[in-house]
């Protein structure tokens, strides 16, 4: 359902709001796809002591107001052709708000450990042995309803409220309801506290055995200590709940009564805006962290490979995500840490052009980076190990390599670490996939995305605008809230910039690669266990 660009339809636009942790992005979205434009709005976030980390709710609104009112005023858009509005936000995060919607205290975010102690009271417990630290009857009825389990770092909803109410008792006490990011928004926006289903999944209070009938079970409410009259309303991340509020209409200067749409948590939005919603289709997002990720028919869990289904913003289907720990942040790691700080050493600032240097250096170094590996763990894994302890590292460096060396090796670390992930994906999935989209900032790169085609051995699919798949993706969910799209219209609205197939030259050269990648974990891994020394550790 494309319309032509010469149709009044084709004008039709919808306002996108993507909320990270790092600021907010707004952006205006056609019909048809395309992102007119976008701004951004940093944010601050707070590190506590005793792993608290913070941000405030009236940063967050300021600056969706600030984005939004520049990009409509950059790109000039009929106010008046803004068909709908909805968000992407990042999630797991909790912000106790009163009777009147004020919040009262700052946000706990994705990253907020203080209720690790809590968290892990609560799902132990019983008289079974533990099972990776869960009362394993506990870990079996979360499991079972949900999909997943409670955060035992306490880095969800479940740990913060838990937190609040032992170490806040008078925070909770004023409480009217507990709200994660997206559900925060939607009440900024409409004055109603509603929580699309992929945004509530992270109370870990929900039975999501029905994609389309989600709601919270009395039995995991018992579980998980949270009372249902504090916790928001679910809805489907594509319906309306409501119009703009008159004075934020009045403030953007658009029209009274434009639709608000549920919207979703931010990885949820990518995968509609990668284009890859048909069953099985495989995505992978490369930010600061990554995943694989494919719409699925069925919920389902891998304990032991942390894979697990989850509802998903798409009508009738779960999620599949399989999550590593670090992926763009070994560039940037690279880039600031190593090649282009400001110090003693370096005192020219070259970073603003530095990741198109990086590709344009990497670009000219061999398939294999002349023997030189790079294990990408700097924050540990996640999947398909879950092991803290990881850590970066380079391997096999002699005398004879260069720095672009080092770069096409951390690039290739990454692929090499996203294979090792393909293997229990595919099982998961009960099939082997032939191709991936790739979206996210690391999208951007026609380096990478070869390396990724030639060390997973798929095709690779590089959309046009592959970092602005979190806006698209809200936008989608607008157009289908108000009846302009069907989630079959999809495919055809993200159109395709270039297309990796994988080269047979380099078979040989990554097939050996890879081999010694699982051969460095295997013999590391308990290195680093045993020598977890430092700050860093």
């Amino acid at each position: 359902m494309t319309p032509s660009v010469d149709t009044p339809e084709s004008r039709r636009c919808y306002l996108a709001i993507d909320l990270g942790t790092s600021g907010c992005k707004t952006a205006v979205v056609t019909l048809d796809g395309r992102v007119l434009g976008f701004a951004f709005r940093a944010v601050e976030t707070l590190m506590l002591d005793g792993g608290g980390a913070e941000q405030r709710p009236a940063d967050w609104w300021q600056a969706l107001l600030d984005s939004a009112a520049e990009v409509l005023h950059r790109t000039g858009v009929d106010r008046r052709a803004i068909a709908a509005v909805a968000c992407s936000s990042q999630g797991e995060g909790t912000i106790p708000v009163d009777r009147d919607g004020q919040p009262l205290c700052n946000a706990l975010l994705w990253m907020d450990m203080r209720g690790e102690a809590a968290v892990q009271r609560l799902a132990g417990g019983g008289r079974l042995p533990k099972v990776a630290g869960y009362d394993p009857v506990k870990l079996w009825r979360w499991i079972r309803l949900t999909g997943g389990a409670p955060a035992l770092s306490g880095k969800d909803p479940v740990g913060h409220i838990s937190w609040l109410r032992a170490s806040r008792p008078e925070i909770y006490a004023r409480t009217d309801k507990f709200l994660n990011v997206p559900d925060y928004l939607n009440l900024r926006l409409t004055g109603r506290a509603a929580a699309p289903h992929d945004s509530a999944l992270t109370s870990w209070a929900t039975d999501n055995r029905d994609p389309d009938r989600i709601d919270y079970h009395p039995a995991l409410l018992r579980q998980t200590g949270l009372e249902r009259e504090r916790l928001p309303d679910i809805v489907r991340p594509d319906e309306v709940i409501g119009q703009l509020l008159p004075a934020v209409a009045a403030r953007l200067g658009l029209p009274p009564g434009i639709p608000v749409v549920a919207g979703s948590v931010d990885n949820s939005a990518a995968a509609l805006g990668s284009g890859a919603v048909a069953d099985r289709a495989l995505h992978f997002y490369a930010g600061t962290s990554s995943w694989l990720g494919a719409h699925v028919p069925f919920k389902k869990t891998d304990v032991f490979r942390h894979i697990a289904s989850v509802p998903a913003a798409l009508p009738g289907r779960y999620l599949m995500m399989a999550m590593q720990s670090a992926a763009g942040s070994n560039l940037s790691f690279l880039r600031d840490r190593l090649l282009f700080i400001k110090d003693g050493i370096l005192r020219e600032d070259t970073q603003p052009a530095a990741y198109r240097a990086l590709d344009e250096v990497a670009a000219a170094v061999p398939a294999g980076a002349r023997g030189l590996l790079y294990l990408p763990w700097l924050v540990g894994e996640r999947s398909p190990v879950d092991d803290p302890h990881l850590r970066g590292t380079l391997l096999h460096m002699s005398l004879a390599h260069q720095r672009a060396d080092m770069v096409r090796a951390f690039l290739e670390g990454v692929a090499y670490n996203t294979r090792w992930m393909l293997e229990p994906v595919s099982r998961f999935l009960g099939e082997s996939p032939q191709r991936l989209t790739i979206v996210g900032g690391g999208g951007q790169s026609d380096v990478w995305c070869r390396i990724f085609a030639d060390v997973l051995g798929l095709e690779v699919i590089q959309p046009e605008q592959p970092i602005q798949a979190n806006v698209r993706g809200a936008a989608f969910l607008a157009a289908m809230g108000i009846g302009d799209i069907t989630a079959a219209d999809i495919p055809g609205l993200v159109p395709v910039r270039r297309v990796f197939e994988p080269q047979s030259q380099t078979r040989e050269v990554y097939a050996r690669g890879y081999s010694g990648f699982k051969a460095a974990y295997r013999a590391l891994s308990p290195f680093y266990r045993r020598h977890a020394w430092g700050a860093a550790a």
